[in-house]
C-alpha cells in the first residue's frame, strides 16, 4: 500500500509555511504523497478567521479529501486518533502531533508505515527540511504580481541596498508582558547592519504601518526609508511577502512571515545579512511563540 502524509495547515501564511516544509520533507524522505488539509486547522480559528493562504505558490501537492480530513466528526476522530497514537512509538503513529515547540530530531528518521499518516505540527525550525531546501525553493516560487504600485515598488528595491525591515504588531504595546519588539532591538539591527554594509535604503513592511512609523521615526529620519502600505490597505499580504524576497538584507521582528521572506530572499542574492531578535515570547502568555531552540538559523545574526 503506497504511503501518504495529510498535513494539518494552520495558523498564518509563516507557519503554514512551516507546515508545509517540514511536513515536505518527511514525505520526500519516506516516497510518500503529500496531501494538504487546508480546512480544518482554520476550522475554529474564530479570533483570526484565517483560511488557506499556500495558494500563490507553485506547490505539488493535491487538497486533501472530505474524508482526508477525517470528516464527518473531525474534532472527535481527530482527538481520538491523537490519544490511540500517543501510546505507540512515533514510527507506528498514524496520527502525528507536535508537543511544544522545540525542534524534534526524531521526526527527521521517521520511516512510516504504509497507508496514511496525518502530521499535525508547525515544524518551526529549518532543521527539519534544510537538506531539501532547493527542492523547497521550486515549490515555494511565486508569480509576479502585475499591477503598478508593486511593479514600480520592487524596481526601487532592485536599484538600491534595500533592507527589508518587518514590523509585527501582536498587541497595543501597552501591557507588561507585550510580545511586540522594542525600538532598541530596531536601533540596534539598524547600527549593525549599516557597519556591515555601508549604507542603506530602508524598505519598512508592518500590519500597522503607520503604528511602526512612528515607533521607527527615531531612528530612521536621517536614513533613506519607504515606508511600504499600498498592500495593506487592500489586504495583499502576498504581494508584501514577494517584496520583502526581492530585498537584498532583513531586519525581522518575532513574525514568521517575516522569516520565511528572509529565508527565501537569502537565495537572491550574495551575502545576504538577517537580523533576527533574540527575545523569548512564551506561547502560554502570548498569541506567538518565538526565540525557542531551533527557531533560527545559526547563520542569521541574532540580537
Amino acid at each position: 500500500m503506497p504511503r501518504k502524509v495529510v498535513v494539518r495547515l494552520k495558523g498564518g501564511l509563516g507557519n503554514q509555511l512551516f507546515c508545509y516544509a517540514s511536513a515536505r520533507r518527511l514525505a520526500w524522505a519516506n516516497d510518500a504523497e503529500l496531501v494538504l488539509d487546508a480546512v480544518s486547522g482554520f476550522k475554529y480559528d474564530y479570533r483570526y478567521r484565517r483560511s488557506y493562504a499556500l495558494g500563490p505558490f507553485q506547490i505539488p501537492a493535491r487538497l486533501a479529501t472530505h474524508a482526508e480530513q477525517l470528516e464527518p466528526f473531525g474534532r472527535l476522530r481527530r482527538f481520538f486518533a491523537r490519544k490511540i497514537s500517543a501510546h505507540k512509538p512515533l514510527d507506528q503513529r498514524r496520527y502525528i502531533q507536535q508537543i511544544g515547540v522545540e525542534f524534534d530530531s526524531r521526526i527527521l528518521k521517521l520511516h512510516l508505515q504504509e497507508g496514511t499518516t496525518y502530521f499535525d505540527a508547525f515544524g518551526q525550525s529549518e532543521l527539519y527540511f534544510s537538506d531539501v531546501r532547493e527542492l523547497l525553493e521550486k515549490d515555494l516560487v511565486m508569480s509576479d504580481p502585475n499591477d503598478q504600485p508593486n511593479q514600480v515598488m520592487a524596481q526601487q528595491v532592485s536599484e538600491c541596498l534595500s533592507v527589508a525591515l518587518h514590523v509585527r504588531w501582536f498587541d497595543d504595546g501597552n501591557a507588561e508582558q507585550s510580545s511586540n519588539m522594542s525600538l532598541a532591538y530596531y536601533s540596534e539591527a539598524i547600527t549593525q547592519i549599516l557597519a556591515k554594509i555601508g549604507k542603506a535604503h530602508f524598505f519598512v513592511f508592518s500590519d500597522r504601518p503607520a503604528a511602526a512609523v512612528a515607533l521607527l521615526k527615531p531612528i530612521l529620519q536621517w536614513q533613506p526609508y519607504t515606508v511600504v502600505i499600498h498592500n495593506t490597505v487592500i489586504g495583499n499580504a502576498e504581494a508584501d511577502f514577494w517584496l520583502m524576497r526581492q530585498c537584498r538584507h532583513f531586519i525581522i521582528g518575532n513574525s514568521t512571515f517575516a522569516w520565511w521572506a528572509a529565508w527565501l530572499g537569502e537565495s537572491n542574492h550574495d551575502d545576504v545579512q538577517v537580523f533576527a531578535p533574540s527575545r523569548n515570547v512564551n506561547p502560554e502568555q502570548s498569541v506567538t511563540a518565538w526565540g525557542f531552540p531551533g527557531l533560527l538559523p545559526e547563520r542569521w545574526t541574532v540580537l
